[in-house]
């Protein structure tokens, strides 16, 4: 790899998975004012999902949104409130059977912000003393898939469509040998991105041989800002896959657009809605994630994020002219969002 391919700069500029997201969706800002207008309200997606704050697109409870999925696909996630003594957090992991590692992530959060997973009390202890803000916490599922699967129905139909399966790759290193984890790192690209992260975690680690075939496994968490590689799963989808989607929302009210963030231990055990667990469910803020597969086409990635506006809006249209749902007003709107800005400086 070249000087000029090792520059984060550079990676950012040519991978289009890593542009900022005001540039990634500045088309679809257009579209939305224009749907605004046919709307006659700049918050139509508040009517999208009912049940949800702002139908999802900013500022919901994770726990809320948790509880309206069936047990039977959920790990325990308890809700912790700011302020816990430490010992009262592990008397409610012991009541919900919940052991170390555990993944701690603010109930309202944003694009993974203090997600974290911790290993035993003292990770705890740590956490908790620097981050004052309502938590949920699970156990940590050691499960080997993880996918995205996004889904919508309009509210006078049955059964949901699926529009984006996305399969998660967590950034790992698997040792040659030779090199040291430092090297590992800087010979690529989703790491270097990480670099700072990962010379913190790993820093008695870097400059040392990794031996050949270990395998380090980077980041447990998820989040495409974290250097997990979202691929594209949409050949997944099948009758199968559309019956389970089927099956985990039909007791799910007034959520009609949204995504699956799940765990599972095989593609096969996916198909037949065995051992899988959601960490979470979104709503209208949903990400048809696949489009950040590195090979994903350029049009194809508009195509996709212009149908995923249309179908919020032809859902929230439904929603206040048949069924009489209101859109939030400028005031509702005005004070969510002040509460939220007021709440995010918290947890930057």
């Amino acid at each position: 790899m070249n000087w000029l391919n090792r520059q984060p700069f550079f990676i950012k500029l040519t991978n289009k998975e890593y542009w900022p997201i005001y540039v990634t969706y500045a088309p679809i800002f257009f579209y939305y004012l224009y749907l605004s207008l046919r709307a006659k309200s700049f918050f139509f997606f508040s009517a999208t999902n009912p049940s949800i704050e702002a139908g999802g697109l900013f500022g919901e409870s994770k726990k809320g949104i948790l509880e309206k999925i069936d047990d039977k696909y959920k790990p325990a996630s308890p809700l912790i409130p700011k302020g816990t003594p430490i010992d009262t957090i592990l008397e409610i992991l012991k009541a919900n059977n919940i052991d170390f590692p555990i993944v701690f992530k603010p109930d309202i959060g944003s694009r993974g912000t203090l997600v974290e997973k911790l290993d035993n009390v003292e990770d705890l202890n740590r956490h908790i003393s620097k981050n004052d803000v309502n938590y949920i916490v699970q156990p940590f599922i050691d499960y080997e898939e993880e996918f995205a699967i996004m889904f919508w129905r309009m509210p006078n139909e049955e059964r949901p469509t699926i529009t984006s399966v996305t399969l998660k790759k967590f950034l790992s290193f698997t040792g040659d040998g030779k090199s040291t984890l430092r090297e590992l790192i800087l010979a690529y690209p989703r790491s270097i991105l990480q670099y700072d992260s990962l010379q913190k975690k790993y820093s008695e680690q870097m400059d040392i041989v990794l031996p050949k075939g270990n395998i380090i496994e980077a980041e447990p968490i998820g989040n495409h800002c974290r250097g997990t590689m979202f691929l594209d799963g949409n050949h997944l989808i099948d009758e199968d896959l559309e019956n389970l989607i089927f099956e985990m929302t039909s007791n799910i009210e007034e959520v009609y657009f949204g995504r699956f963030d799940l765990k599972c231990k095989s593609v096969e055990d996916l198909k037949k809605g065995k051992n899988i667990l959601v960490m979470e469910l979104n709503g209208a803020n949903s990400e048809p994630a696949h489009i950040y597969d590195p090979k994903s086409n350029f049009f194809d990635v508009y195509k996709t994020l212009f149908k995923q506006w249309r179908m919020i809006f032809d859902i929230a249209m439904y929603n206040h002219k048949v069924r009489n749902i209101p859109f939030m007003s400028i005031k509702e709107m005005w004070i969510y969002k002040k509460n939220l800005n007021k709440y995010y400086k918290t947890i930057q």
